[in-house]
């Protein structure tokens, strides 16, 4: 079967209409993520992110529907009391760039135009001051996970997971500087053009180290993915496991992986292979937990090796809030010294 941009479209559109159709809480769906790229394929595989604006406030989880096994639908859901301050949406660093530019598939109650109009106004959205607004709070939110690294008795998968989540924010803060945040199978294969169109490129190579690249080689991704598929698909049936452990991803996330691995930067593979793998070990033992232990403790995450790595991750804000302190200065801008 040959899929295309244009297809997966399609798709969307009687996706949304028929949800729609179906359920009358539903008052607009709209499309976002890479699909709204010229080429959102990676590794021959791509997901419909949509967007559900609902009138009630009890929404149901985020859901995935397999479509065919290199293509599933992505459903979030939104209320639309999150949208009745559109202006400071503008601030936002996810919903704001959510709604700025996506491609409206369906629409019950007038809406989504207000809204738009509103976090557009005055051409604003990308000026200094907002840009640096949505940074910072990006940034602030990394370092608030960071926080909680710091009293921790035992390194878990779960305490990974927080510190790989600080680092996340981390990194999206410095590529809001040039547009929207990066979601996590592109991570490390993104960021160093972010970087370079925000002038740090210098940020790339720490970023790297940061996720353990520094400790492993493109060979080790290729012999880990045997284990991380195997936890993947063990995982991905316990009810407890992260919901984007999802068996509609499985090949979402492993013909991405050894795309990045045949490219340019076959290191930006790390972050997708060893980010869900550590989210599969929260509910794993025996082997399929020692596989992945052997591999967190090789990238540095166990051990002395996570303080050194917290250690790190702390200068590396210090080092975004510097640098967008230098963007605030430069234009007029109050520093976080006065915030």
């Amino acid at each position: 079967m040959r899929v295309t941009r244009e297809s997966l479209l399609r798709i969307a559109k009687e996706t949304a209409q028929e949800r729609a159709f179906n359920d009358p809480d539903i008052i607009a769906v709209y499309l976002t993520g890479s699909l709204l790229n010229v080429d959102p394929m990676l590794g021959g595989t791509a997901d419909i992110d949509l967007v559900f604006v609902q009138k009630s406030e009890n929404l149901k989880p985020r859901e995935f529907v397999k479509l065919t096994p290199d293509f599933h639908l992505d459903i979030s859901r939104r209320a639309k009391s999150e949208f009745k301050s559109p202006r400071e949406l503008r601030s936002d660093p996810w919903l704001g760039y959510e709604m700025y530019d996506p491609q409206l598939l369906y629409e019950r109650e007038k809406f989504f135009d207000f809204v738009q109009a509103s976090l557009r106004a005055g051409f604003e959205f990308e000026q200094p001051p907002l840009m640096l607004q949505r940074c910072r709070k990006m940034l602030a939110h990394g370092r608030g996970i960071w926080f909680d690294l710091n009293d921790v008795e035992e390194v878990t998968p779960r305490v990974i997971k927080k510190y790989m989540k600080s680092l996340f924010h981390a990194v999206n803060a410095v590529a809001e500087l040039s547009g929207p945040p990066m979601y996590d199978r592109r991570l490390l294969l993104e960021f160093p053009a972010r970087a370079e169109a925000a002038n740090k490129h210098e940020m790339t190579a720490t970023a790297f180290e940061l996720a353990g690249a520094g400790n492993v080689t493109p060979e080790k991704l290729n012999l880990w993915l045997a284990d991380w598929k195997s936890a993947y698909k063990l995982a991905s049936e316990k009810p407890s496991v992260d919901i984007r452990v999802h068996p509609a991803r499985a090949n979402y996330y492993e013909k991405a992986i050894k795309t990045m691995l045949e490219g340019q930067t076959p290191l930006s593979a790390l972050w997708p292979l060893f980010q869900t793998w550590t989210s599969c070990a929260e509910v794993l033992d025996g082997d399929h937990f020692q596989f992945w232990e052997n591999a967190a403790r090789e990238l540095g995450f166990l051990g002395e090796g996570f303080q050194q790595r917290v250690e790190g991750l702390d200068h590396f804000i210090d080092d975004i809030e510097v640098a967008l302190d230098e963007i605030a200065s430069a234009n007029g801008l109050e520093t976080s010294a006065g915030l």
